[in-house]
């Protein structure tokens, strides 16, 4: 009798630490990586670009495993990781608090989540790739900057399908140019 008891506990013990280790979020849940300052050395992963001698808010995007990929601007960073094959990838994403940020030399102190910041197209502002996108960690800085350039804010999710709409826009107009040559 008393080798079934042991037995059953050591079953029990067994099945214990199985279950709770199907309720435990795995490492890649859990693990948020934490944004990395920029260098005089670093490039843009899309264009080669010195990062740091370009104004405006940059982006980085690390994977659950680790690897760095930095832009020379916000809006490189989007436009990048909207392609397919970057939607696959676990990343987290970030970009500079411009609220707390100088536009000439944002400070990499204040990187904030990509996903959970408030965005405003910024024409006017000079920046590296494309149109600038000032990114910033509260509705009301966003709301401040977007007021003094007659635009409206956008969160992560409404900026993303502003760009896959741009940029399907931009592929429909490609083709009707290719069409009307042929």
């Amino acid at each position: 009798m008393k080798k079934v008891c042991s037995f059953i506990s050591v079953v029990t013990l067994m099945l214990s630490a199985l279950l709770a280790g199907c309720s435990q979020p795995t490492n890649s849940e859990t693990t948020k990586r934490s944004p990395v300052a920029f260098h005089s050395s670093d490039e843009c992963h899309v264009c080669g670009m010195a990062i740091t001698r370009f104004p405006g808010p940059k982006g980085e995007a690390i994977t659950g495993n680790g690897k760095i990929r930095k832009f020379c601007s916000s809006a490189e960073m989007l436009h990048w990781w909207l392609q397919p094959e970057n939607q696959v990838q676990q990343m987290t994403l970030y970009v500079h608090d411009m609220s707390r940020s100088d536009w000439n030399q944002p400070d990499d102190a204040h990187l904030i989540d990509a996903m959970q910041a408030f965005y405003v197209v910024a024409p006017d502002m000079a920046g590296a790739m494309g149109t600038p996108i000032a990114s910033f960690a509260d509705k009301e800085n966003a709301e401040i900057f977007a007021s003094d350039r007659k635009t409206s804010v956008m969160t992560f999710s409404q900026l993303k399908d502003a760009l896959l709409q741009h940029q399907q826009m931009m592929g429909d107009n490609h083709s009707e140019d290719h069409s009307m040559h042929h």
